[in-house]
Parts: structure tokens; sequence; C-alpha cells
């Protein structure tokens, strides 16, 4: 039998480090941080024994943790107060994120309805254009909603004809949101409204006369129909708990959506996040009393339908872990169905049928390329984007002329074109105009080796002739999780950064689906460590090219990427000068037991199993937390309102390495009441978050410089 922490050591270095100042670069002193108690807890996972001293700061409503919070925020607030560099990033952010910008409009007919947040607003609204030449017009303000500037508004769908818009309020970044219809003829929102849930899709009946959502609850999610003008307690289930025998539970996420010629109310049944299954029933809804036939289900592999003209037009990596596109026959096993488009060496990362063509979207050692193909599957042209960036797949229905889709980059803010699918043309719809001169900064891809060999590529920004001696600033992000592909987008903070002259890189790591399922399989379960390898390897790269050096080198991940910060604190404190760690995952031999964990499984595994408890234990950065080392500066950063990824990971964190660090750096926590996993917090409050991270990993990279 096993015993992981040494409790008496734990508690002789961790008053030993509490004791002392706390010393931030850049001129800022701090006194000891707030002591957090100890309170022992030991788990016993399969004899291997393991103590947690703040299993306490898991009850987000205890006394003692709301009181924690409190100190830790005036803690970190006295830091803020002495940087010196903070008013010059709040004045780029100021003028980097307040400017217009859109969403991809949704078409019905000659109306395009889309978000849009106009300069020196806080909140997007949602606008229609009837026709592309006609002026926009407001149809709904957050603002009419609440005073509270973080209180947003989503698109959620328009109704068949236009008249009607679904739409969501969010309070801040929670998951949960309420649901209401916009009557666009009178003006007026209906007195139909969904209560607050974790809505996963909500979209019209075909004749609008009602609501097809799905919510997910503890038990899983369920499909419901809600009739217009009649209670909420009244609406129908049509799908979920179970199917032809099979029960469905937590892990299983329903999607509806409804075919282009509203024929069929198709229903995908996501096992786990990401799905390592997908499951697809479709049910004729053009008929009273009809039942959900079979497209697939029971296989293990994952399938996106579309139906056009007839014809199923499926996605799969099933036997192509790259991925193609077969035209399907229900029930039938994809082993028969005919082949449209076939694997190819690169990754197929989405498609869509518009204009009665399939524009297919493939990563390219990780460079978006669309090419367009006939409904037989022949090449019909392609869509060129210009240099290094980030597409949206093309969006539309299979019976618009119209396409639209969106490019950006690192250097380039975000354009949305509307494309002709007949002559091939595209026009400029909207784009965000944001004072940032892109001709002076560059954007290249390198590609450098990881501890096993592997190749793994890096895109590398900065101004030109920024200078590669060692001496500059530089600022690494990376995810590496959930078969999701890490594109160079436009984010203001990155530019902020890179316009006071600090390089940026995004190294693609394993875990995400740049190169298709075998590069996401790569980073999964027991594979985990390799997307830290690839992470180390690509700053080990930076420094020996001379683009940094440790002392000057801060990193910055959010969620799966907040994990990935930690066990670059945990096991490499020696690469790295500062660390933003955002809405993070960190106990990972508990994080399934809070929020949306029971989901995750499916990627990381989970201490309820005998065999996966090594491997997490391994990693785990809560559990890898040693008294007496020298760790860099951390900034962790979570908020009262995730409701998926639980704060108590930053919170015990937090305590944890303010007790165990010897290296005198300061260990902070921003936690915000509105702040959450999902989009919604005003402009001004990701204006003042923003700033606040800067302001961090500049000063903790050196000295503060003169603007330049």
């Amino acid at each position: 039998m096993q015993l992981f922490a040494r409790i008496g050591l734990v508690l002789l270095l961790g008053s030993i480090a509490a004791g002392q100042g706390i010393r931030g670069r850049g001129g800022i002193t701090m006194p000891p941080a707030p002591e957090a108690k100890v309170l022992p807890v030991t788990d016993d996972y399969f004899d291997t024994k393991v103590v947690d001293n703040y299993r306490w700061l898991e009850d987000a409503n205890g006394a003692d943790t709301k009181a924690f919070i409190d100190d830790e925020n005036t803690y970190t607030a006295r830091y803020f107060e002495q940087a010196r560099i903070k008013p010059q990033f709040a004045d780029d952010l100021d003028q980097l994120e307040h400017v217009t910008s859109w969403t991809v409009p949704m078409q019905r007919g000659n109306d395009l309805f889309f978000e849009k947040t106009l300069a020196g607003e806080g909140q997007a609204s949602i606008f229609v254009r009837h026709g592309w030449a006609e002026k926009e017009k407001r149809l709904i303000d957050p603002a009419q909603f609440s005073r509270d500037p973080n209180t947003s508004v989503e698109l959620a769908d328009v109704s068949r004809d236009g008249t009607q818009v679904a739409y969501v309020v969010r309070e801040g970044g929670a998951d949960e949101t309420t649901v209401h219809v916009f009557n666009v003829k009178t003006g007026k929102t209906l007195f139909d409204v969904l209560p607050s849930a974790d809505y996963l899709s909500v979209l019209f009946t075909p004749d609008g006369s009602g609501l097809y959502y799905s919510r997910r609850g503890p038990k899983g999610s369920l499909l419901y129909e809600h009739k217009l003008g009649t209670l909420v307690g009244r609406d129908t289930l049509i799908f979920g708990k179970e199917f032809r025998g099979e029960a469905l539970g937590p892990g299983d996420l329903i999607l509806p959506s409804l075919t282009d010629d509203y024929h069929y109310l198709v229903v995908e049944v996501d096992r786990g996040v990401p799905a390592r299954r997908v499951d697809i029933v479709y049910r004729d809804v053009t008929k009273p009393n009809t039942y959900f036939d079979v497209l697939i289900w029971g296989v293990d592999s994952r399938f996106t339908a579309e139906y056009v003209k007839g014809a199923w037009y499926v996605k799969t990596d099933y036997k192509a872990p790259n991925g193609c596109i077969l035209k399907a026959y229900p029930a039938v096993m994809p082993d028969a169905w005919d082949k449209v488009i076939p694997e190819g060496p690169d990754a197929i990362e989405d498609f869509n049928i518009v204009g009665g063509k399939i524009y297919v979207d493939r990563l390219h050692d990780v460079k978006t390329e669309t090419t367009v193909y006939t409904l037989e599957g022949k090449p019909a042209g392609s869509v060129e984007y210009e240099g290094i960036g980030a597409a949206t797949t093309m969006a539309g229905r299979s019976t618009d002329r119209y396409g639209f889709f969106s490019f950006e980059s690192f250097v380039t803010p975000p354009t949305i074109y509307r494309l002709d699918t007949v002559t091939g043309m595209r026009k400029i719809f909207a784009q965000t105009k944001v004072p940032f001169d892109t001709s002076q900064y560059e954007l290249k891809q390198v590609f450098y080796q990881s501890k096993d060999g592997t190749k793994v590529p890096m895109f590398i920004a900065g101004k030109k002739g920024l200078k590669q001696d060692g001496s500059e600033r530089l600022l690494m992000t990376g995810y590496g999780g959930f078969d999701v592909s890490e594109l160079p987008e436009w984010n203001a903070v990155v530019a902020a950064w890179m316009e006071e002259g600090g390089w940026f890189a995004l190294p693609n790591l394993r875990g995400g689906g740049e190169y298709g399922e075998h590069w996401h399989e790569q980073g999964i379960f027991e594979k985990k460590q390799n997307v830290f390898d690839d992470w180390f390897a690509a700053a080990e790269y930076l420094i020996a090219k001379k683009y940094t050096s440790p002392e000057h080198f801060a990193i910055m991940g959010r969620s799966n990427g907040g994990l990935l910060m930690g066990a670059a604190i945990t096991e490499r404190p020696d690469l790295f000068s500062a660390v933003e760690c955002g809405y993070p995952l960190l106990d990972m031999l508990r994080y399934q037991k809070f929020e949306e964990g029971p989901l995750w499984t499916t990627e990381y595994g989970s201490s309820d199993h005998e065999k996966q408890v090594a491997y997490l234990l391994k990693y785990s950065p809560y559990q890898n937390v040693k008294a007496g080392t020298n760790y860099p500066a951390v900034f962790f950063f979570t908020g009262a309102s995730d409701t998926r990824v639980d704060p108590m990971h930053a919170r015990k964190m937090t305590a944890l390495l303010q007790a165990d660090s010897s290296s005198g750096r300061p260990i902070l926590l921003h936690y915000s009441l509105a702040g959450g996993h999902a989009a919604g917090v005003s402009v001004d409050q990701e204006i003042q978050d923003g700033t606040d991270q800067l302001t961090f990993l500049w000063t903790e990279t050196g000295q503060v410089p003169v603007h330049k």
C-alpha cells in the first residue's frame, strides 16, 4: 500500500513558504499570500492512498470557501495596483476590443439574420437585413432584459418563413440560458419562455408553430416539442431516456436538426465529449404520428448527416480516420454505402452542402483548404484564402444560391464573405475594422520534433524585425485535446501582446484534430503525456532558436488548456517564468465528480477505474505539486458562473501552490462572479480581464520597458 503525500513535510515546508514575502517583478512587492487551513482527507484508490489537504475548498457555498475567495481577490487586487504596465494594456485593448463585429449570417429567403456588436456597445444585438443592399435593423437588444452589462443574447434559429426568431438570454459566462421567441412583423417578444437550463439545441418546427429543443440535465439530455402559446409544463417528450431498449445516460448528448427541405427531424446522439460513437435517427415530420427510423445505430464511429434531393450524405471516420463522405442507406451498415468523397491524406474538418454543391474543409498542415464537389463527388473548384489563417465552414442551405464564410488570422481581423455558388464570385459582407496595422506583422509556421520523434507544427507571429537573441518576451498558448484543431484565429489579447513587442506561438499538440483521429488518439487516456511532451518540446525549440529564454517565457491556457498549464507548472517549472491558467482542470482524480466532468471520461479516463488511476495520478497537476519547489509566477483565473469546469480546481491549486512554492514568485487567483466557460461577459469585462492577464504575464517576464 503506497502513501502518495507526506503530510508532515507538506505542513513544514508550506509554513516556511507562507512566511516569506512575495517578489513580483517590475518593482512589485507583496506580503505573504493568505494562509488556507490544512484539513487532510485521505482517499484510497485501489490500494494507493492520496492525501488532499484542501478538500474543504470544493464546497463553493461554505463560509470558509467564500472567505478564502474574498481574501484571494483582495490579495490579487493589491498586485495589480502596483503594476505600471496595466494602463498601457488597458488602452491597447480598449482600442482593439471596442470595434464593430459581426457573426456569419443565417439566411431565410432574402433575409439575413446575424449578431452584431457595435463599437462602443458592450454586447451583441440581433439584427436583420432584408436583402443584400438594404439597411440593417436591430431586432433584439440585451439591454432590454437587464441593466447588468454581462447579460447577453444569442441567435438560436429563424423560422422557415423568416417571421420569427428564437434566441437565448445568458447571464455572464454560465452555460445555462433562457429561450425566447421574437415576432419580426410585430416587433414584440412572445410570452413563451423556456426556463433556465443547459440547452444543446433550439429550432423551430417546420410550420413555425412551435420549438424543438434539447436540454441537458443530471440524468442526460432530452428532446422536447413546445407549442407556442402553451405552458412549458405541457411540452411533449419526443426523444430521450432510451431507444429500442438501449438506455441513454448522462454522457449522451441529443442534438436535433431539420433537413433543408423541412421533411425530416434528425436526431444525432453523441456518446461522450468528444463522441467516440455517434448514432443518427430521423422522423418524417410531414405526417402525423410517425416514429423515428434508424440511419445508423450502434457503430463505434462518428457520423454527421445532410439530406439533399432524397439522399443522405454522411461524413464519417468509419474505417477512415481522416474522414470520408458517403451516400448512406438507412439501417444498412456503412460498408454497403456508396463512396462519394474518399478518405485522403488530409483530415476532413467539416462539410456542408450549399447551392447543390458539397463544400469540404480539410486541414493541410493546419491550414484550411476548401474543395468544392458535385453531389456525385466530382471536383468542381475550390475556395481560395489569403495566406495562413482560419476559415469557417461554408454556411447556407442546399437550396441557397449564396453561402457565407469568414476568414481571419493572428494578424488579420475577421472578414465575412458572401460566395455565389454558381459563379464562384465573392463579396465582402462585413469586415471588422481594427486599429492594427497588419503589414507590420508576420505569421509563419515551423515544425519541430517532440520527445518521441513526432513532427509537430507550430505557428509563430510577431512584429517584423523583432529580435531573435533570447531577450524578447514570448507568449505561448495551446490546447491539445478533444479532437479540437487549434487554428490561427484573431484574438485581441494576442494582438495587444504583439503590439507591445512580444512574440506569440501556438503549437498544434497531439490530442487535437489537426491530423485526423490518429492525432487525437495519440493524446488521450494513457497517452496524455504526449500532449505535455509536445508542449515542452515546443518551448525548448523556441528557446534554442532564441525567440526567447525561460526568464522571458509566458504561457497561457484555458479549460483543457488549463490542465496543460498545470502540467507545465508541475513537470517543467524551469522552462517558464509566468503562467496564466484559466478555468482549468487540475485535480484529475476527482474531476469526473463535478459539473460536466462525467462527459469527459471518454477523453481522460476516470479514477473510478483501476487501470486508469496510475496514469492519471502520474500527471494530475494537483497531486504532483512538490513542497519546496521553485515554481514560476502563476495567475489562476476562474469564475462562479463556470458551470462546465468546476472552479474548485483553481481554488484548491491556488491554496496548494501558495503553501508549497519556495520561489517567492506571486501565485494569484482572480475569482469573478460573472466569469464562466461560455461567452457572455461584456466587452468592458473582457477588456478588464484581458488587461489583468496581459499585465501579469508581461510584468513577470522581465522589467517593464518604455512603451514601444
